[in-house]
């Protein structure tokens, strides 16, 4: 019987061991798409307990202890930081076979060196030896970052953000290279008026330019994306139920934007023709940029309107949603690709029914101009799991070219998180080592080990451009 997380953690063939521990495991960390508070990493933040670190933020966590039955006061709420890693612990033994209780244990491990099981009677134990490590000069964020080999990670942020944070960090030099990311949703949803017209108050602030057209809010939002890449931003990201890519003229936008500043609530079809016009708009900007754009789409938010109004926004209450993908997503895609105006592209899918839609339509827009131009991101939020992510890899193996793959990302809030490239990683090469032992694949371990580097680090390295890392 195997120790549980072990060395050979999810590694069941001696090949698989070696391809992890003489190819991957060294790797560095490319982490391109999360949403780390960019402030916490200038000011390099020190936490001062384990739940600070580990709990702030974690709607995983949460989710997990409510289905415990543990009470919001203890999630969200005005409990103590140790009431609340308290009532964590007390959950953990019930999330086997979650992988949570994986990703709990990996990080107890790789980054405080606690290799117990946590359990209600380990709580306290656990609690004092990560809090006062914490509390060290080495485990401020930074530290976190480099423990697990991180090169670079790119911040998720609204234009009308600052950036203040991301300009003192590059001042600074920082060993660890930290870019901005546009993510631009708040700016082109205009089905509520009420908070659209807030927003372009916030955007006429950013961008000091009076908002009262459509060529205005346009000219704005250019500056602001401009301004962007000034600041060292080389990628977008959208999050999106569905891509829209209805047909629009230049007058329905302009009639469209008129009638949403003055107040009045669009309807339906004119919401669809806007956002196809600003995503077409936007990813037209990123190409004349050479940005890579990326696009989450499938995610069912705010389930729960009565928890949405106590607590807010990204608190636990999003699921899987079952939305057309396939016609849109090809017509949006086909619209750039026809103005030769595509740039480099991931897509993200939540439900996994629309696996084999995604990693086919990549297939229909990688043209020669670079390796895997249009990509299928990894298995994103719900997905990204031992299942999900086998699951991606396979599709991905079936219908197109895994070798060419961009790799792992963490689209996480917390500085804890990063052990789960380990985890890809491992499942990564345990894939590629049952097959190679059942014959499937050649014993060429030198040119497989080189694929398992290239998908951890070197692809992305590539890809979005970033030749300055080691």
């Amino acid at each position: 019987m195997k120790k549980f997380l072990d060395e050979n953690f999810l590694l069941n063939t001696e090949t698989a061991q070696r391809l992890y521990n003489e190819y991957a495991k060294q790797m560095p960390i490319i982490d391109y798409h999360n949403h780390l508070p960019q402030q916490q990493i200038a000011e390099n933040k020190a936490f001062q307990n384990i739940t600070q670190a580990w709990l702030y933020g974690d709607h995983y966590k949460w989710r997990a202890m409510r289905a415990n039955g543990v009470d919001e006061h203890y999630c969200t709420g005005g409990a103590s930081d140790w009431e609340k890693f308290e009532q964590w612990a007390a959950t953990v033994p019930y999330t086997m076979r979650n992988p949570l209780y994986h990703w709990t244990h990996l990080e107890l491990q790789r980054y405080f060196d606690v290799h117990d099981v946590l359990k209600p009677e380990m709580a306290r134990s656990i609690y004092n030896t990560c809090s006062e490590k914490l509390q060290t000069p080495e485990y401020a964020v930074r530290g976190l970052l480099k423990k697990v080999n991180v090169k670079l990670v790119c911040t998720t942020d609204d234009p009308v953000d600052d950036l203040l944070f991301h300009k003192q960090l590059r001042e600074e030099n920082c060993e660890i290279e930290v870019r901005p990311a546009f993510r631009p949703d708040a700016a082109m949803n205009i089905d509520n008026p009420v908070s659209f017209n807030n927003y372009m108050s916030r955007l006429e602030k950013a961008s000091d330019i009076s908002i009262s057209s459509y060529h205005d809010y346009i000219k704005a939002l250019k500056k602001r994306h401009e301004f962007f890449a000034e600041n060292g931003c080389t990628v977008s990201d959208h999050g999106l139920e569905h891509l829209f890519a209805d047909d629009y003229t230049e007058a329905d936008l302009k009639n469209i934007f008129t009638k949403v500043r003055s107040g009045k609530t669009p309807d339906a079809e004119e919401i669809r023709k806007f956002k196809s016009a600003m995503l077409v708009t936007f990813a037209e900007w990123d190409w004349e940029k050479k940005w890579v754009q990326q696009y989450h789409v499938g995610a069912l938010r705010n389930n729960n309107t009565r928890r949405l109004r106590e607590l807010g926004a990204d608190t636990g209450w999003d699921s899987i949603g079952d939305f057309p993908q396939g016609r849109a997503l090809s017509k949006f895609l086909d619209t750039l690709d026809n103005k030769n105006k595509l740039a480099k592209t991931i897509l993200y899918n939540l439900n996994p029914a629309d696996n084999e839609l995604f990693a086919t339509m990549i297939g229909n827009f990688n043209d020669g101009t670079a390796a895997g131009k249009v990509q299928w991101g990894s298995g994103w939020w719900f997905l990204d799991q031992k299942d999900g992510m086998t699951k991606q890899l396979n599709a991905l193996s079936n219908m197109g070219l895994l070798s060419r793959f961009v790799g792992m990302l963490t689209d996480s809030r917390s500085f804890l998180s990063f052990p789960r490239h380990e985890y890809f990683r491992r499942i990564l090469c345990n894939l590629l080592g049952d097959e190679i032992e059942n014959g499937e694949l050649p014993n060429d371990i030198a040119w497989i080990g080189k694929m398992v580097q290239d998908i951890c680090y070197n692809n992305t390295k590539e890809y979005f451009g970033w030749k300055q890392l080691k």
